[in-house]
């Protein structure tokens, strides 16, 4: 990762000498490895170079003797030629030592810091003049993170017929690149070549396409001939990666069975709200034991959250009492003392509770958070997530930093070597943890692919190299000056388009400009850190000026950004002329318009020194012009929403009036958008299912390109200018349209409950005596379900019920955060939150219960047919069911609530 120059006063040793590279007797095959890459990086500088092993060293001079510093073949060459390194390096760590005779040693504190010690070498033959070798190297140097590695989605941008959230047996239909040798070759040298040591594939529950079960022969998900491919591939991979001095670490969900292993227990593949039994516990214990077992050289990720019910004993018990005793069971089955890494995911759980749980029984632990959620936003993060992220680095574990799905910055190129270097500083000075575990840049949901319009389809790995090699090189040491960064960078840059450094350069200097763009826009704008929103697609004004409407994600704004306001918090600061914080709306407004130019500029100055690859450099200098049109089209927006919001406080029209040439340049710049992007990009998003929500719901892999969403946002300005027009002549009631009441469904309860008709003065539990006080006129008359508040509060609910036409059921969420009522449908901790599109709110304070807080509505659809509903723990209003088909008008009705009136999203639907 880094080199060295020649020593002062040294000459070269003479073109063409041949050296011999002596490993010791029995080499690890990590040394053979790294000792047959520096062998071919020899022969390409002009130096024929052999590969042998020896006790004893049998040559006098020309060597490169390679091994472990504990190796007495190390230790005699050391000594022989004069050759001892001036310090020990720590774990990973190598010395590279010239000594007599033209002589070279290269010791590693264990066997990845040899392999690391060759690949060094070997890069200082391609960074040296005509390929020469220095004539005396002095070089010690070692990883600072711990873990530093990447992750591949065993996963697609859709669900399968008939499966569910992340379930996808690995077959050759679904995922023929995984059987793909050459391809894995490729990508292993990448993450060696990047000093990477660990990768994690991402999936449900792979246990059922990998191994067989004596007991469960039957929830093996693949056919024999897919099994047997896959067990060959498996160690193909393992065996490769261990030879790189890469951990292959598969990740898994909990709860989720095999698909056959559910229908043959008449259970579901999974559920969140459902407790742990004992036949579960036992097929995944097994099923761990088993793994552990036939895999010996891979690691367990482990998600508590997300498929089982969050924060609770149930983590810690499935972590300590299923997990970790499968993975004892496989180790003592296989007779390895060894023990393979656990990652304890600390998404949806409580983390330092199960983790300290687990320590005393296991201690090669690691636990893993998301860094910026699953997006880029800052590297600057504070709040209750860094708290979190302090925590868990204080505990006798290693802490791993998860660069996440990067929802804001896909699909376009990002390389800004600035802001990746401050974000691994903070991983170490903000977090205090230290390991990395990265992303794909963009198209996690579709690799190995881009989202680029090329055909062939261009690989990750080749089109964003730059991303890895970054975070890669950081992760091995983040604290380097800057300005030899610039260089470095510029260098790596330049060798790729030709035109040297200075070419190199200014395309760092344009990824850079265009780095700060997507960053700012989430972290000022943006609904949420999550997946659920896609950035680059833009964002409906209603999203702009009322974001409690669709679910705000505040950590975003709380930990994930620098001190600063909302949109709505700006805007009311104003109205009241009070004094601002931190960063601002309209300041972001500007400085995102300043990136773009700066970047396209850059590009631009960039473009008459390139002389090879100028395909791809084309596409980056679309890539530049497309996040220019991004940052005015939101630019212009937020100024836009901001003369609404003004509105909303005024009343004065003039201030409306002001928002319609904002919003009219707006979408002039989306028209921009859909010219650079519809030859150039496939999609936005590479996650295509009805999770994605922001701007628009993706079902069916609808609303995926930014032609798509044209029509949306010429919609809103023309409806803006029609409610404008109408309120200059008559100020309509548009808080308080009358509507119509909601018609109650014909629906058979086979759960044992109590009904009742929806209206004031109506107990809504079945053993307590608090009642509605006040509702949405929407809602009288329904038929609601009276279940008791006790039972909802200490066990999940569950409803059985069948219907004989599309139903939705209203549920009643307390607009409160406490363990006594019914968690909201939240998409970044619950990927299956939205199954029944319950994710958003339909009535925002529509009810009013006695002493509780304000109830929201939600609905959940259902088809023909018999229904079990799972809920979790905590009280709700279970209000009635109503047709599919029955439109359920989205507003705030205002009940609970001092701010009632002032809602605009009117002038935009």
């Amino acid at each position: 990762m880094t080199g060295a120059a020649p020593a002062a006063g040294s000459s070269p040793p003479a073109k063409g000498v041949a050296r011999t590279i002596v490993l010791p007797k029995g080499a690890h095959p990590r040394l053979r490895y790294g000792a047959e890459r520096l062998r071919e990086a020899l022969q390409r500088a002009g130096s024929p170079a052999t590969i042998t092993e020896q006790d004893q060293l049998s040559g006098k001079k020309d060597l490169i003797v390679v091994g472990r510093a504990a190796d007495a073949l190390l230790q005699q060459a050391a000594t022989a030629f004069h050759a001892s390194a001036d310090q020990t390096p720590g774990k990973e760590g190598f010395a590279i030592t010239s000594g007599d005779n033209n002589t070279i040693v290269i010791s590693g504190t264990d066997n990845s810091g040899a392999l690391y010690g060759c690949l060094e070498l070997a890069e200082q033959l391609k960074g040296t003049l005509e390929g020469k070798l220095a004539g005396k190297i002095k070089l010690v140097d070692q990883p600072e993170m711990v873990m530093r590695g990447a992750c591949i989605g065993v996963q697609k941008p859709t669900y399968l017929p008939g499966r569910q959230v992340y379930e996808y047996p690995y077959t050759p239909e679904s995922f023929p690149w995984f059987y793909d040798k050459q391809l894995w070759v490729r990508y292993l040298d990448m993450l060696v070549d990047n000093r990477m040591n660990s990768l994690y594939l991402w999936n449900g529950h792979p246990f059922a396409s990998l191994v067989r079960l004596k007991e469960y022969p039957y929830a093996v998900e693949v056919d024999e001939a897919t099994f047997k491919k896959n067990e060959e591939m498996f160690r193909f991979l393992t065996e490769e990666a261990d030879k790189r001095g890469i951990w292959v670490i598969q990740m898994f969900y909990n709860i989720i069975v095999s698909k056959p292993f559910a229908e043959h227990h008449n259970i579901k593949t999974q559920d969140r709200n459902r407790p742990i039994t004992p036949l579960i516990a036992d097929y995944t214990r097994k099923s761990i034991a088993a793994f552990v077992e036939k895999y010996p050289h891979v690691g367990l990720m482990v998600a508590l959250g997300e498929a089982m019910e969050g924060v609770g004993q149930d983590d810690v018990d499935w972590f300590t009492k299923t997990i970790i005793p499968g993975v004892q069971d496989g180790l003592r089955a296989l007779g390895q003392t060894e023990l393979p890494p656990i990652v304890l995911r600390a998404h949806d759980t409580d983390a330092p509770r199960v983790i300290s749980a687990a320590l005393p029984l296991y201690k090669n632990l690691y636990t893993e958070a998301k860094f910026n959620g699953e997006a880029l936003t800052t590297y600057t993060p504070r709040g209750s997530w860094a708290e979190l992220h302090r925590k868990l680095s204080s505990m006798n574990s290693v802490h791993i930093q998860n660069v996440h799905i990067l929802a804001n910055l896909e699909p376009f190129r990002y390389g800004s070597a600035d802001f990746i270097q401050k974000s691994v500083q903070a991983m170490h000075n903000i977090y205090g943890s230290n390991g990395l575990h990265l992303y794909p840049e963009s198209s996690y949901w579709d690799w190995p692919y881009t989202a680029d319009k090329v055909e062939p389809r261009q690989l990750q790995i080749d089109r964003d190299w730059l991303w890895y090699k970054e975070w890669a090189r950081y992760a091995w040491k983040a604290d380097r000056p800057r300005e030899g960064e610039i260089d470095y960078w510029g260098q790596q840059i330049g060798q790729q388009f030709g035109g040297g450094s200075e070419t190199g350069k200014r395309v760092l200097e344009a990824y850079e400009a265009a780095g700060e763009i997507e960053p700012k826009l989430l972290r000022r704008y943006g609904i949420t850190d999550g997946n659920r929103q896609t950035l680059t697609l833009g964002m409906l004004m209603t999203q702009l000026i009322n974001p409690r409407r669709y679910g705000l994600f505040t950590l975003l704004y709380e930990s994930e950004a620098p001190e600063g306001e909302m949109i709505i918090d700006y805007a009311e600061k104003e109205a009241k002329g009070e004094k601002h914080i931190g960063e601002t709306p309209p300041q972001v407004a500007d400085e995102v318009v300043a990136h773009g130019k700066a970047a396209i500029a850059a590009i631009e100055g960039a473009a008459p020194g390139v002389t090879q690859n100028q395909a791809e450099f084309a596409r980056v200098k679309n890539d530049m012009y497309c996040q220019d049109a991004l940052a005015n089209f939101y630019a212009d927006k937020v100024r836009a929403a901001l003369q609404v919001l003004r509105y909303k406080y005024s009343h004065n029209v003039a201030d409306l009036e002001a928002a319609v040439p904002l919003l009219t340049r707006s979408v002039q710049h989306w028209e921009r958008m859909v010219a650079l992007t519809k030859d150039s990009y496939l999609y936005a998003n590479s996650m295509q299912t009805a999770q994605r929500k922001i701007p628009m719901r993706g079902v069916d892999g609808t609303y995926k390109t930014w032609v798509e969403m044209l029509p949306v946002y010429q919609r809103e300005l023309a409806n803006l200018r029609h409610n404008l027009d109408s309120l200059k002549q008559v100020r309509p009631l548009p808080a308080s349209q009358k509507t119509a009441r909601l018609t109650p469904a014909p629906v058979t309860l086979l759960s044992k409950a109590q009904t009742y008709t929806v209206g004031a003065g109506q107990p809504v539990f079945a053993d307590t005596t608090a009642q509605l006080t006040a509702l949405a006129p929407e809602l009288l008359g329904l038929k609601g379900i009276r279940l008791g508040k006790a039972q909802m509060q200490s066990q999940r609910t569950e409803l059985r019920f069948s219907t004989k036409q599309p139903v939705k059921l209203l549920v009643g969420y307390f607009g409160s955060k406490n363990p006594r009522y019914l968690p909201v449908p939240t998409l970044e901790i619950d990927a299956t939150a939205n199954d029944y599109g319950q994710a958003d709110i339909k009535i925002s304070n529509a009810a009013m219960v006695a002493g509780l807080p304000p109830v929201n509505v939600h609905t959940f659809s259902f088809k023909p047919g018999t229904h079990t509903l799972n809920l979790g723990k905590g009280a709700a209003l279970l209000l009635g069911f109503v047709p599919a088909d029955e439109p359920i008008r989205t507003y705030n009705a205002g009940l609970g609530v001092t701010n009632k009136d002032g809602e605009l999203d009117w002038l935009f639907e």
